[in-house]
C-alpha cells in the first residue's frame, strides 16, 4: 500500500448535516475499500484564487491514507460525480506521511549570558 494525500473543496452552501454527511461519506468511500485512513485535517471556508462552478469560496478537507491504485481511482471517481466537491487534487507521498514536527525548545538567553560569564 502507498500512502497518498487527498485534498478536496466542498460546496460552501454545505452546512451542518450535510457537511457532516459528505465528509462521512468520503471517509466511508475509503473504509469500505479497505483504505487506512491516517489523518483528516478540515480547514474550514476559504476563499478561492479564483470563482469555481459559481463559487468564490470553498470548504476544504485534506485527507491522509494509505491505499493501494484502484482505491484512488474509486475514490476521484466519486468525488468527479458529484456536485457538492467544487475541485480535488491527490498526491502520492513517496516517504509516506512525515510526522508533524513539534516546536524546537526556547532557549533562554540570559541562562547561556551567565554561564559564558562565569567561566
Amino acid at each position: 500500500m502507498r500512502t497518498y494525500e487527498t485534498i478536496f473543496i466542498l460546496n460552501p452552501q454545505l452546512v451542518g448535516d450535510q457537511y457532516a454527511a459528505a465528509l462521512d461519506k468520503y471517509k466511508g468511500v475509503l473504509t469500505e475499500q479497505n483504505a487506512e485512513i491516517l489523518k483528516v485535517a478540515e480547514w474550514g471556508t476559504k476563499r478561492l484564487a479564483y470563482p469555481v462552478k459559481k463559487c468564490e469560496q470553498g470548504i476544504y478537507v485534506l485527507v491522509n491514507y494509505n491505499a493501494g491504485n484502484e482505491v484512488v481511482r474509486e475514490f476521484e471517481r466519486r468525488m468527479r460525480i458529484d456536485e457538492s466537491v467544487i475541485k480535488f487534487q491527490t498526491v502520492l507521498l513517496e516517504n509516506g506521511l512525515e510526522p508533524e514536527t513539534a516546536a524546537a525548545p526556547v532557549v533562554d538567553e540570559t541562562d547561556e549570558e551567565e554561564s559564558d560569564d562565569a567561566e
